[in-house]
This record gives structure tokens, C-alpha cells and sequence, in this order.
């Protein structure tokens, strides 16, 4: 009966927080109002047991668009460099710079080691409150929904996914903890990001 009721709450959280984000998705780079700056949530270059991550790569590509397209002035990329030998941002700026963004427009968050850590920073630490969040779609469903919950006006760039893939599933299954998470982050724990806001402003106006 618990393990019941558990999974008719997943199932509950995954469609509240889709249908919440769903009218502040784009997928198309003509469509999408422009804004001040983009938000990259960031990921691995590379899957575990080698091989290209597409999801990475399709988010530089879109968040590169977005620039070109004039949607966007600048670009922060957010993602996990938790050690020397990690390091999510330094990758995603040259990358972003390889698809010609100049790199003085790209700024990094070498702090934003998960998704609400990543929104909770873009204002806080960026002061982005109307930005565009660049991610696939199931990930920016949860990003969308963490940012509403927080005040911010936030849409959504969708970049290209990889339906039909072994990863693609691994990923869309795990996204069901992880929204159920964001859902007790956001209403029950009141979980705050990792930042130390005076010391950081002051470090990345420098």
C-alpha cells in the first residue's frame, strides 16, 4: 500500500511540474522572447564509459543560437567543479567560445552543483530574475517550476534531446526522484543553495 501511494505520488509531482512549466517552453529560437541572459544548466562533456554526452552538447549548441540569434547578451554557464580533476564550467565556456560566442560575454558558476542550486544562484549571486533557462526539455520542466516557486520570471530554451537512447531513458527515469526532490526542496524543506552572497557579488564584479 505505501509503495502504491509513493508512486501515484511520483506520477503526481512529474505532471504538476510539467504542465506548471509548460507555457514558458520554446523550442524555437525565433519564437522566444529575448531576454538579458541565458542560464546553461550544466552537465558532463562525456558519458561514463566514454563517448559524447549529446545531452551537453546540444546545450551549448542551443545556448550558442540563442547569442547569435541576438536573444541574449550574455551567458552564464552553471555546473558542478567540485575538484581539479571535474570541472563542468571551464569545459561549456571554450565550448561555447568554439561555437562563437566571445568569451567575454560567458560567465561561470563553478558552484551550481545541482538544478536548484543553479536558479537559486542566477539571482542571487547573477542578479538574473527574467532570464532563459537552456536545457532539454524534461530538465527544464523541473528547472521552470523551481524558479516559479521562487519569484523568478524564467523561460525555457529546449535543446535538442535524444529520444529512443539508453541514456535518454536513464535520464527521463531518474527525473522522477529528482522532481519529486525539487517538489520537498521548493514547498517542504525550504533547501537553500550553496553561495556565500556578499563575498560572491563582490568577487564576480571584480
Amino acid at each position: 500500500m505505501i509503495t502504491l501511494s509513493v508512486i501515484i505520488g511520483l506520477f503526481f509531482v512529474n505532471s504538476y511540474i510539467g504542465k506548471q512549466a509548460a507555457p514558458d517552453l520554446y523550442k524555437n529560437v525565433k519564437n522566444i522572447p529575448a531576454k538579458k541572459a541565458a542560464l546553461v544548466l550544466g552537465t558532463a562533456k562525456y558519458m561514463v564509459g566514454g563517448g559524447k554526452n549529446y545531452f551537453y552538447t546540444y546545450r551549448i549548441r542551443a545556448a550558442a543560437a540563442l547569442f547569435k540569434a541576438g536573444k541574449v547578451k550574455a551567458i552564464v554557464v552553471s555546473g558542478d567543479n567540485s575538484t581539479k580533476y571535474y570541472n563542468e564550467t571551464t569545459k561549456m565556456q571554450k565550448d561555447l567560445v568554439n561555437e562563437g560566442v566571445p568569451k567575454k560575454y560567458i560567465t561561470l558558476d563553478p558552484l551550481g552543483v545541482g538544478t536548484l542550486d543553479s536558479v537559486l544562484r542566477a539571482e542571487a549571486i547573477f542578479d538574473l530574475k527574467d532570464y532563459i533557462i537552456v536545457s532539454q526539455k524534461f530538465h527544464l520542466e523541473r528547472a521552470l517550476f523551481i524558479a516559479r516557486a521562487k519569484g523568478q520570471k524564467a523561460i525555457g530554451f529546449a535543446a535538442k534531446d535524444i529520444p529512443g537512447t539508453a541514456a535518454a531513458y536513464k535520464m527521463k527515469a531518474r527525473e522522477y526522484l529528482a522532481r519529486a526532490k525539487a517538489f520537498l526542496d521548493v514547498y517542504i524543506l525550504g533547501t537553500s543553495a550553496k553561495f556565500d552572497g556578499k563575498k560572491e557579488k563582490v568577487m564576480y564584479k571584480k
